[in-house]
């Protein structure tokens, strides 16, 4: 692979490699080192894969906890779930486009090897592992922060995951002939372009859930499913 194209990535995720062959170790599939036992770049890049799946949870689970310090743990694990999914590593990888600069053996490339999901999901993991291993900690997290937190994309994600708490809120409420759900946001955090909410959802006074999220609809559907397994638990205790 020609220094320049090295150069272009290096700019476009943002570091220059100290140790270039981190970088090239990265990018190479099994495929090429299989196919090419005479080539200095003999080593692929499971091992980084490995490493680097570790490395982006916790990182992922570091900036999440950051984000939110009131989030509740089973949104912040969805959170992350989509943050270290295949699917989105694939999204992040088509953006830097790094199918462009893999190493691959021949039968890889005329199967289509540089647009697999797979392929470039782990070809992420692994360039995170090379960039701590080059920079340390800070050149990952500078990488994670960068390229694979985005709070739209985790709101988009999340809103289309989640039940639809709040339809089923509207419905409980009304089949016990309560008040109707209300909604409030009660803190805002965080810089513009990573922001936290958290929203307070009553019926009457009788029942009351929080939510938090990276958006406002986000946020009021996890204070209608907090609100919703109050009501559940009050109940079980209280049949009569």
């Amino acid at each position: 692979m020609p220094a320049a194209d090295l150069q272009e990535l290096e700019a476009k995720i943002g570091h220059s490699f100290r140790d270039r062959t981190l970088l090239v170790r990265a990018l190479t599939h099994k495929s090429f080192s299989t196919e090419t036992p005479a080539s200095p770049l003999h080593t692929d890049n499971e091992q980084l894969e490995f490493f680097g799946d570790s490395i982006l949870g916790f990182l992922v689970s570091e900036i999440l906890v950051r984000a939110f310090p009131d989030g509740v743990e089973g949104e912040l694990s969805r959170a992350k779930s989509h943050l270290v999914s295949a699917r989105w590593l694939y999204q992040v990888a088509q953006n830097l486009a790094i199918g462009e600069f893999l190493n691959l053996g021949k039968g890889e490339e005329h199967s289509g090897g540089r647009v697999k999901r797979s392929l470039l999901a782990n070809a992420i993991e692994a360039l995170i592992a090379a960039l701590y291993f080059d920079g340390g900690i800070d050149a990952a997290r500078h990488f994670v922060e960068t390229h694979v937190y985005s709070t739209q994309a985790l709101a988009s994600s999340l809103e289309a995951e989640n039940t639809n708490f709040k339809g089923a809120l509207w419905e409980c409420a009304g089949a016990r002939k309560l008040p109707r759900p209300e909604y409030r946001v009660v803190q805002t955090s965080g810089p513009p372009h990573s922001p936290s909410f958290v929203v307070e959802a009553r019926l009457g006074e009788l029942f009351r859930g929080v939510g938090t999220g990276s958006s406002k609809k986000t946020a009021e559907q996890g204070a209608a499913r907090a609100l919703l397994d109050e009501m559940t638990q009050k109940e079980s205790l209280n049949p009569n």
